[in-house]
């Protein structure tokens, strides 16, 4: 198990909309490297995809690629966005069924939406876009530095790169603390979920499950 240490730094890859152990990790560490030239992406779904919930249940959302991006082991940094399928107004569809009654919908859409019609062409830039406008929202005190990962970045970090978002559990200490969600009624808890989830459903009070997700693992771990 890799241990979180806090106010040591994490290293990672860019992810569209990460979930909520994503952010609860980089809430921990504080200072996060985002690796520019990560590859082998298609291994690593959560770079462009992320799961919501709304009335039919929970819903993965894929960015599309283009064909030369989406099957080759190019760096994070040259792949590029598709408008195949007009993915960017599904989306946003499905965001707005999902949370359109939600507590906090309101008062991020604007934003949330000029991000997501944005038209870029790199996913790396809409990643980072989605993620300093979910940072900014909560008014979380993380740093993003975005750069080739060097030897000295490493010797001073811990790397979890493929580890958040993927298929298989990432065996962190970060605990599924439960939050209020709109569908729970109907489906009951669901962890794993993007950020936007918590983002929507608790607004800037998220801070709290995202600092409860690592301290409450500590403590069961002592």
């Amino acid at each position: 198990m890799t241990r979180l240490l806090l106010h040591k730094p994490i290293v990672m890859g860019s992810t569209t909309a990460g979930s909520v152990r994503c952010y609860a990790a980089m809430l921990a560490a504080g200072r996060v490297y985002i690796d520019p030239l990560e590859r082998h992406l298609p291994l690593r779904h959560s770079h462009h995809r992320y799961l919501v919930e709304g009335p039919n249940g929970v819903q993965k959302l894929t960015v599309a690629l283009t064909a030369g991006t989406n099957a080759m082991p190019v760096p994070m940094q040259e792949v590029t966005i598709s408008e195949h399928g007009n993915w960017r107004h599904l989306h946003w569809g499905a965001l707005y069924s999902a949370y359109g009654k939600s507590p906090y919908f309101d008062y991020i859409a604007p934003e949330l939406k000029a991000v997501i019609d944005g038209g870029q062409r790199s996913l790396l830039e809409l990643n980072t876009q989605l993620q300093q406008l979910i940072i900014d929202f909560l008014d979380l005190p993380i740093h993003i530095v975005t750069t080739p990962i060097t030897p000295a970045i490493l010797a001073q970090s811990t790397d979890l790169r493929g580890r958040l978002g993927g298929k298989k559990p990432d065996g962190l200490p970060i605990a599924n603390v439960p939050y209020y969600q709109l569908w729970a009624t109907r489906f009951g808890f669901q962890p794993g979920l993007s950020i936007l989830d918590l983002l929507m459903n608790c607004g800037r009070e998220a801070v709290y499950t995202l600092r409860d997700m690592v301290q409450q693992q500590g403590a069961a771990a002592q």
